[in-house]
């Protein structure tokens, strides 16, 4: 069983369109994953443009990856340091953190996490 950042069972992220490493709906990861497709995030135009412009174009539909691209409101297993590099610019996307892979938390404290996430009751 994989676990997700609050050391509960990893949940589903998303499945239209289907996203994670494996394109199974879950941001499961392993050793194979090198850009750990750990963070299950809620897409902004903002963050779209800002991973565009640093060579990720996440918006453009790929059909040989079957990929058809992302638009904002879209839930998506995104790289950790991917999710990092947008904080650090201003411009990081919510975050579904029962959804989040533990193994997010090698490269973001959970702290920050939590400042994103969507699925936190105060």
């Amino acid at each position: 069983m994989q676990l997700n950042v609050l050391g509960g069972e990893l949940e589903s992220c998303c499945f239209a369109p289907i996203t994670g490493f494996y394109r199974d709906g879950y941001c499961n990861t392993s050793i194979e994953d090198t850009g750990s497709h750990t963070v299950c995030v809620r897409m902004t135009t903002a963050f779209l443009l800002f991973s565009s412009k640093v060579g990720n174009d996440l918006s453009t539909p790929r059909p040989e990856y079957e990929f058809p691209g992302l638009i904002e409101g879209d839930q998506w297993c995104l790289c950790a340091a991917r999710w990092k590099e947008a904080y650090d610019a201003g411009v990081a996307p919510s975050v579904v953190l029962s959804s989040t892979h533990q193994r997010a938390l090698e490269l973001i404290p959970l702290e920050l996490l939590m400042e994103y996430a969507l699925d936190l009751n105060y």
